[in-house]
């Protein structure tokens, strides 16, 4: 397969299985775009491997191959997997740190059981290593000296997007025996990791979920924050985009009243529009992240 094709398929596969993403790549620079897609695509592959997999252990031998391949031990199959092809491309054309890939495919070993989180710390870190990580290699793919003041706005941007992300999908979670939710935060309400899965919604289990609501603030506030201080901060804002969804993400959760049998989030027909609006905001230098 060409690397245009592998391209192609990763365009198509983030646009079926990531459309925020795919949908603000296109606010990029046309030169970046393909790239950026490389990225979110192989963010898809590592983020479905248990639903592939099924089982923990062939999930491992899986994030194991990605992390070869990452490495540069994984050449002879490269050529049939066009997602793995696109990204080497994208980490040799974009110089980007392969250490950082290597720890996103790390972090998903946790997916692969149904191990408790055990802090608010452990999860603000998971999702740094894979939220936060990726959109710092998008940063750096567009423009290496703009991404080196993301740091901050990167960090905090992914901790939203995660742990926003992660409360859309509690219901699919809860349903496999799967807790994101920080036992200490659990905790403090009164209740373990058995309530958070358990199929029955409690006032208990509403409040926790409301305290990380809370914390996705918190991140998404520092995130925009930082943002605005990054000098040519327009021309790597594509990757940040899907920020500007967060609030109203947010808003609509806390309406859930059964967060075992309701998703929620912003509607498809609203999402690209924020997208849109955002990038009108970000290339006339207004802040579209909510500080």
């Amino acid at each position: 397969m060409s690397l245009e094709a592998a391209y192609a398929y990763c365009a198509d596969l983030v646009r079926a299985q990531d459309r925020d993403r795919f949908l603000a790549a296109l606010f990029a620079p046309a030169a970046a775009r393909p790239h950026l897609n490389a990225l979110a695509a192989f963010n898809v592959e590592v983020a479905r491997v248990r639903e592939v997999a099924r089982e923990a252990l062939p999930g491992e031998v899986r994030l194991a191959w990605w992390r070869e391949v990452i490495e540069g031990e994984g050449w002879g199959e490269v050529e049939g997997h066009p997602v793995a092809a696109a990204l080497l491309d994208t980490i040799a054309r974009c110089s980007l740190p392969r250490a950082s890939l290597a720890a996103l495919t790390d972090a998903r070993i946790f997916d692969l059981y149904d191990d408790p989180m055990p802090s608010l710390s452990d999860l603000e870190g998971y999702a740094g290593e894979t939220a936060s990580a990726l959109l710092q290699l998008a940063a750096l793919a567009i423009s290496p000296a703009a991404a080196a003041q993301a740091g901050d706005a990167s960090g905090h941007g992914g901790v939203a997007l995660a742990l926003t992300g992660l409360m859309r999908a509690f219901p699919i979670h809860a349903a496999r025996g799967q807790c994101f939710l920080p036992l200490d935060l659990l905790a403090r309400h009164g209740i373990g990791r058995d309530a958070a899965v358990s199929g029955t919604p409690t006032p208990a289990l509403l409040a926790a979920l409301a305290d990380l609501r809370a914390e996705a603030l918190r991140h998404l506030s520092a995130a925009g924050a930082a943002f605005d201080t990054i000098a040519g901060r327009a021309g790597i804002a594509a990757p940040f985009l899907p920020l500007a969804l967060v609030a109203g993400d947010l808003k609509a959760l806390a309406k859930v009243r059964d967060p075992f049998r309701e998703m929620a989030g912003l509607s498809p027909l609203r999402r690209p529009f924020g997208l849109w609006r955002a990038a009108r905001q970000a290339a006339s230098g207004r802040a579209f992240i909510p500080v």
